[in-house]
């Protein structure tokens, strides 16, 4: 991806990624898989994913362009790396900061998308009297990761870390991903007549996710489906071909199966032959998918603020390794539901953190 900025919750024109009408390899859009007679699915499948490309851009790494943050102190304190300027590291940033407390000082270093800047900053930063780093995206984990070693590091907003081999014995992180468990007891709580769960997915991208989740469905009653990917031009067939099997299709955080294009192909396939799309995000959701759990980017920093505090309180000690988010969202689409026939349980309705 070249240079994506994001600014007020969109992606701007021409970077190859959200708002550029991207096709599938094999030359074909998302629109070749619509169905014009329903209403409903119409208005769940024909808005844009503007948070679609965020999530991309978490999956691959990707560097990003940003006019740079300025330094609230050069006092003693604490660190923020941040792999670039854009808004939903911003709203981690703003959630740390609120949780860390006033009582201590920030210093911001942007690496602006530059992986060779941020190992300068990360430098510059070691060499510093900082006493805790919060690292802000994946390269700014992995900067922080080689050449920070006598401080405690947070990081945050990374996906799949484990791909990363972020571990260090002074490096911790806040998970993005909701706990598979906990989806699909959420999934089992909805739908508890499904057994045949589908995913689609690339291998060498979230084939250790797949495997962890097979032994936890059969755990939960269900029978997970595959459709295995080696490209995003080979999902429109894989998923036609998944569908008659399947209950429920389950998507999972990967750049191959999710693109912007292919997001709209995906939920509206699924909506016209009759199944249920589980997201990960309130944009899924509110898209078409019938249900997600997802994290609050702000959420995340504040956890990782909460952590900084005590740490330097002394009421804690840095433990290596990545930790699940204590706060989960759940969004809920009634429209889809009714669509569907899918009734919702009371509880679980009340209990959801946004309704469509």
């Amino acid at each position: 991806m070249a240079c994506p900025e994001l600014a007020e919750g969109r992606m701007t024109d021409g970077c190859g990624t959200a708002e550029c009408g991207e096709l599938f390899a094999d030359g074909r859009s998302h629109n070749e898989g619509r169905v014009h007679g329903e209403a409903h699915r119409r208005r769940a499948v024909s808005a844009r994913l503007p948070v679609m490309t965020l999530l991309i851009f978490l999956l691959t790494g990707a560097g990003l362009c940003g006019t740079g943050l300025s330094s609230s102190t050069h006092a003693a304190g604490i660190a923020i790396l941040i792999s670039a300027d854009i808004a939903a590291y911003n709203q981690a940033i703003a959630g740390f900061k609120a949780a860390a407390g006033a009582t201590h000082s920030f210093t911001d270093y942007d690496m602006q998308g530059d992986v060779a800047l941020g190992r300068k900053l990360a430098r510059k930063i070691r060499a510093s009297d900082a006493a805790l780093v919060f690292a802000v995206g994946l390269k700014a984990a992995l900067a922080a990761k080689v050449e920070i070693v006598d401080v405690p590091v947070l990081y945050s907003m990374v996906l799949a870390p484990e791909k990363y081999d972020l571990k260090a014995s002074n490096l911790a992180g806040i998970a993005l991903e909701v706990p598979v468990d906990r989806q699909l007891s959420m999934i089992r709580s909805v739908l508890p007549k499904a057994r045949k769960l589908g995913v689609l997915y690339d291998p060498e991208k979230t084939g250790s996710f797949v495997e962890e989740a097979k032994r936890l469905t059969r755990v939960r009653g269900f029978e997970l489906v595959e459709g295995p990917v080696r490209s995003e031009k080979e999902v429109p067939a894989a998923l036609r071909a998944l569908l008659p099997k399947i209950e429920a299709l389950w998507l999972v955080p990967d750049s191959t199966v999710l693109t912007e294009e292919s997001m709209g192909f995906l939920l509206g396939t699924a909506l016209d032959a009759t199944i249920p799309t589980i997201g990960f995000s309130s944009e899924f959701v509110r898209s078409g998918a019938l249900l997600g759990l997802f994290v609050s980017y702000q959420d995340v920093g504040r956890q990782a603020g909460q952590l900084a505090a005590r740490i330097l309180g002394g009421q804690a000690s840095l433990a290596p390794g990545l930790l699940p988010p204590e706060r989960v969202r759940l969004a809920i689409n009634q429209k889809t539901a009714k669509f569907l026939n899918i009734t919702i349980p009371p509880d679980i309705l009340t209990s959801a953190d946004e309704v469509y």
